[in-house]
């Protein structure tokens, strides 16, 4: 009698390999040359890579660059430097270990803080997801005058587009987003190209400065402290890390073979560093605009909005090559393009993101469409508010506080960061998890203590400005002194869940070194008995 097909519900358990579906279903060459092999392996960092490029580091980048010149240009070095270190860390976490960093967590800690830092990274997905509803709306209101609402609406349905990229195939994911991310390249790249900037002083602002982390002079509320926030704040982002440890698995290797998962480390280390190095030229790009491209001050609205009217309207523009460009109308439109082309990559690699934490932390699935409409739905509920509530404002006060909204979503991507760079430097240092050959050597575990200690305190740092930005700009001295008091209370929360956190780990790791002593004490006994 024939065996009836297994009816699949909406949340299923699960606790096997990673993105199971993809998990090992590439194949990959061996004994093959350089540049074969690494073309077998690259794809995983492009997902990666448009994390660091989305709408959210737009903004910060765009106005560093009008306030403060080419002074930021080394902060924006100094966090991809940082994000390939975690980065490479992800992917040999993954590789080596066959599970991912939610997976290798929850391993090691208990149940109840598995869900804690399940429920934590699902807000962090979802602030970033704020932005990709702001970006692709707004860009669908710029290309096509679509009504802002209608167009937050419209951003629900790009779950069709993730329905159909789930039937093609994972190789061709991976080269729809390279795609994707050279179209946001050379749209920069040519607006740069024609605004001819200073290059000398693009090389100079690479050299790390103290005034890059002043608090002063203040341009337009901003320092170069704050600025230099804002950037880092919208670089490293946890979900990356949880993604790239599950997708650096889907190569179909032989585990058993130490030098083949050798070569996956290394070709997966060139393919992340080689993608990063792309999403660093564009942020230096994004910035290099906000210089050269326009006049000094001349952007009064740093939003979507004033961004796309800026480059359409010659009198912002700083050279007489852009502004007959200008005129045609083509520097405007390919800004929205890129923006547009930004939040479409970032839709596959939060919904991958999304199912790698809820099977990672609490052991459930839901189809992958399911899960990119829950969280879209989600999502789009404080940008309809934000619309409804200033659709009787003047159109540069609406688009201020789209603005604001997304820049204040990103303040949970603050709370969700040490809780997956602690974890991952740890797990990685740990020869327990890692073996002797694999886990970090000593320039590594410096390298990365100094940037997760730096960018925790960084974010800590940040926290009670971006309480008091809730607030507004008019809020009272007694409103901004309960949020600065509400995000110490934050910080306070944050630094003892961590610490329960690394107790955890570190016990989770004691048990597992005691565990592999015993059974390799067993095994010898065997043998001698034998």
């Amino acid at each position: 009698m024939a065996e009836e097909p297994r009816k699949h519900k909406l949340i299923e358990y699960a606790n096997g390999p990673s993105l199971e579906e993809i998990n090992g279903t590439v194949e990959v060459p061996r004994g093959k040359g350089f540049w074969r092999t690494l073309f077998a392996y690259s794809g995983p960092g492009a997902l990666v890579a448009v994390g660091y490029m989305d709408p959210g580091n737009w903004s910060t980048s765009i106005t560093g660059g009008q306030n403060f010149g080419y002074l930021l240009m080394s902060i924006i070095l100094i966090s991809s430097l940082i994000a390939m270190l975690l980065q490479n860390m992800a992917a040999k976490l993954g590789i080596v270990t066959r599970m991912d960093l939610a997976q290798a967590i929850r391993a090691r800690t208990s149940k109840v803080l598995g869900v804690i830092l399940w429920i934590m990274t699902e807000f962090a997905i979802m602030a970033t997801d704020i932005a990709e509803v702001i970006g692709a709306a707004i860009a669908l209101y710029l290309l096509f005058k679509i009504p802002l609402v209608i167009a937050v609406f419209l951003t629900v349905l790009d779950v069709l587009v993730l329905l159909l990229l789930t039937k093609i195939g994972f190789r061709k994911i991976e080269a729809i987003v390279v795609c994707l991310i050279l179209v946001i390249l050379l749209v920069f790249a040519y607006q740069v190209a024609l605004s001819d900037p200073q290059w000398g002083q693009v090389i100079l602002g690479l050299v790390p400065s103290a005034k890059s982390v002043a608090t002063s002079p203040t341009v337009a509320g901003m320092t170069p402290l704050s600025g230099a926030l804002g950037i880092i704040g919208a670089t490293v982002m946890p979900h990356n890390l949880y993604l790239h440890s599950a997708i650096s698995q889907t190569r179909k290797l032989n585990h058993d073979d130490e030098e083949e998962v050798a070569t996956a480390v290394r070709f997966s280390q060139w393919d992340s560093n080689i993608q990063l190095s792309f999403a660093f030229v564009v942020n230096a790009l994004l910035l290099i605009m906000g210089v050269a491209v326009f006049k000094s001050g001349a952007v009064k609205d740093p939003s979507f909005f004033g961004l796309y009217e800026a480059l359409s309207d010659t009198s912002t523009l700083s050279n007489g090559v852009l502004i007959a460009v200008a005129k045609s109308g083509i520097l405007s439109v390919l800004f929205a393009v890129a923006l547009l082309a930004s939040g479409q990559n970032s839709t596959i690699t939060g919904t991958l993101t999304g199912q790698v934490i809820m099977e990672g932390f609490v052991h459930m699935r839901m189809p992958l469409w399911a899960r990119r409409l829950v969280t879209r739905l989600i999502s789009v509920v404080p940008v309809l508010i934000c619309v409804a509530m200033t659709a009787n404002l003047n159109k540069v006060d609406q688009h201020e506080a789209l603005n604001t909204l997304m820049n204040n979503s990103q303040v949970f991507l603050a709370f969700a960061l040490p809780f997956s760079m602690l974890p991952l430097l740890m797990l990685t240092d740990s020869e327990a998890e890692m073996g002797a050959r694999f886990k970090n050597s000593g320039w590594v575990k410096i390298c990365g203590w100094i940037s997760v200690i730096g960018l925790t305190f960084l974010n800590m740092l940040n926290l009670p400005k971006s309480f008091a930005d809730f607030l507004g700009a008019d809020a009272s001295a007694d409103a901004v002194l309960s949020a600065h008091i509400a995000a110490y209370v934050a910080i306070a929360a944050i630094l003892a869940l961590l610490v329960w956190c690394i107790a955890d780990l570190r016990r989770g790791n004691q048990r597992l070194a005691e565990h592999e002593a015993a059974a390799k004490l067993h095994a010898t006994t065997a043998t001698r008995d034998n």
